[in-house]
């Protein structure tokens, strides 16, 4: 779980250099970003998406990425601004989309085989 939390929190530092509109003052902030980022996807996440499922069923899984920024929205709202910055949403989901993929790609890297 320690590993997972540490790719999660790279995977943050790496989204936010790479996007203009997502600021993380200090650095060290990112590990909190992750774990409130993975606390709103385990508990907040589902339930959102069961009650967007009818949309989520006409735009394909679409708007799922919708759902994905708003979850960025949503954790920058809990952290305060001066650590955790979010323009809009459209910021939200380009950071959602290439935190994801830093994170998959992490993972993948330091993936371990038992």
């Amino acid at each position: 779980m320690i590993v997972r939390l540490i790719i999660s929190a790279l995977a943050v530092v790496i989204s936010s250099f790479l996007i203009d509109g997502v600021s993380i003052e200090p650095w060290h902030w990112c590990v909190i970003v992750a774990v409130v980022l993975g606390l709103l996807n385990t508990f907040v996440k589902p339930i959102i998406k069961l009650f967007s499922l009818p949309i989520n069923i006409i735009t394909l899984g679409l708007f799922t990425l919708v759902i994905n920024g708003a979850m960025v929205l949503l954790c920058a709202y809990i952290i305060p601004d001066d650590h955790f910055h979010v323009d809009g949403l459209g910021s939200a989901l380009i950071f959602s989309i290439v935190l994801w993929l830093v994170n998959w790609l992490l993972s993948f890297m330091f993936k371990n085989d038992k």
